[in-house]
């Protein structure tokens, strides 16, 4: 198996490498496409790190990871399952991509949000549509009823 490989990005300025050693690949039948093989075939793909044991992260990696994916992980162990495909070794791609793409969402710090407030004209459309929605109901009463 290979190194995984995660592309730079904000929080990894030069990318991420997260060793072979700490990858665990296992195989299973999947309930997805396959025909005939599909009772033959371990093509489901379940791909595991263990982050707080991973060596490619620092410490600050390691503790925004942690947070950000908690939901998705067991303990501190992240798994990806994939049975896209019907061979193993495009779902083995798969995982690892997915793998990737979950650590360099997570690695990314968070942009705090630039406190902005409504334009003169969108209050305004908000407003008139308020006016407008008063007076469609306001039509729909019973006549002589004020």
């Amino acid at each position: 198996m290979r190194d995984l490989h995660v592309a730079p990005g904000p929080g990894a300025p030069r990318g991420l490498v997260v060793p072979a050693a700490d990858l665990v690949e296992r195989f299973s039948r999947s309930s997805g496409p396959g025909g005939q093989g599909v009772n033959t075939t371990d093509s489901r793909v379940q791909l595991s790190v263990d982050l707080a044991t991973a060596s490619g992260l620092d410490d600050a990696q390691r503790a925004r990871v942690i947070a950000r994916l908690a939901p998705r992980m067991s303990g501190t162990v992240l798994t990806v399952a994939v049975t896209d495909e019907r061979s193993q070794r495009q779902n083995r791609a798969a995982a690892r991509e997915r793998l990737a793409s979950l650590l360099r969402g997570a690695i990314a710090p968070d942009v705090p949000r630039r406190a902005t407030k409504p334009t003169r004209g969108s209050q305004r459309r908000r407003l008139d549509a308020k006016k407008r929605r008063g007076d469609v109901k306001r039509a729909r009463r019973r006549p002589g009823g004020d």
